[in-house]
């Protein structure tokens, strides 16, 4: 049963909740956590309106401007154990833990480059890019797959092109709108596997702000209890997940070390279940 809601918060005197900008072009990225964190907002009762920063920020910087409370209010950001001592996470996955199920970008001259690799073992000759601050670098790395990083994520996409590493492993619901991004030209999806680890994006929110967390989780619970949750999921996803092919797919398991025990995997509703045929 839910707990009644804490009463609405503003998080500024004009009520609005600052969310980090993406770069010019990249606001697609934003698309499916905003609908959810507005649903939330709208489920909890809340009038408070979402509004982007200022600039555009990566990552890190995002984070750590949330941590110290200044200019944003909230992120959405994959999980670990490092990021939630630092800030607040709101433990409901938006991405039902989708983005540890991982297919290669590759470069279209490249395409088969994957037609051999059935085992952890053979994909360890073949060196991926990431983000120097995602916990994909370091799940990756744990092991023994050899790792790039740059701090930049549209220059990813450029050092593919270049070949500086062999690919960039997206997740199944980011891949396909980046392979029709413009920066997608001359790039494809792997075939052949699908790398799986556990994994959480999550809301997360200033340590100093906990009543905004606690609307925000108690608007999710209610989305989820009526079934508006995975409605707005399988409106962005659905078409996204039948063009992974998942059961046709060599599916590699890694652990996630970077996972924090309170991780409620036990909540089975809140996950993505595979098709029983992935191999």
């Amino acid at each position: 049963m839910l707990l009644s809601l804490p009463p609405l918060l503003h998080a500024d005197e004009s009520g609005v909740i600052h969310f980090p900008r993406r770069a010019d072009g990249d606001e697609f990225r934003s698309i499916y956590a905003l609908a959810q964190l507005q649903l939330a907002l709208d489920k909890a009762g809340s009038t408070l309106r979402l509004e982007p920063s200022h600039y555009s920020m990566e990552q890190e910087r995002a984070l750590i401007n949330l941590e110290h409370n200044e200019r944003l209010d909230v992120v959405w950001s994959m999980t670990s154990i490092e990021r939630e001592q630092r800030l607040l996470p709101v433990r409901i996955p938006l991405d039902k833990g989708l983005f540890g199920w991982r297919i290669a970008l590759l470069p279209s001259s490249r395409s088969e480059l994957f037609k051999d690799v059935r085992t952890l073992d053979d994909l360890r000759p073949f060196t991926a890019g990431q983000g120097h601050d995602w916990p994909d670098s370091a799940i990756l790395r744990d092991h023994g797959l050899p790792v790039i990083t740059s701090s930049s994520y549209g220059s990813l996409f450029r050092m593919l092109h270049a070949q500086r590493f062999d690919y960039f492993p997206r997740s199944v619901i980011e891949i396909w709108d980046e392979l029709e991004h413009p920066r997608g030209k001359q790039l494809v999806a792997d075939p052949h596997v699908l790398l799986h680890y556990p994994a959480a994006m999550y809301f997360f929110f200033s340590r100093k702000r906990p009543e905004l967390a606690q609307t925000v989780r108690l608007g999710m619970e209610k989305a989820l209890a009526d079934g508006s949750f995975e409605r707005l999921f399988q409106q962005h996803f659905a078409t996204s997940l039948q063009r992974a092919q998942l059961t046709q797919r060599q599916v590699i398991e890694l652990r996630n070390p970077l996972l924090p025990s309170a991780t409620p995997l036990q909540r089975r509703e809140l996950w993505f279940t595979a098709p029983s045929q992935v191999r």
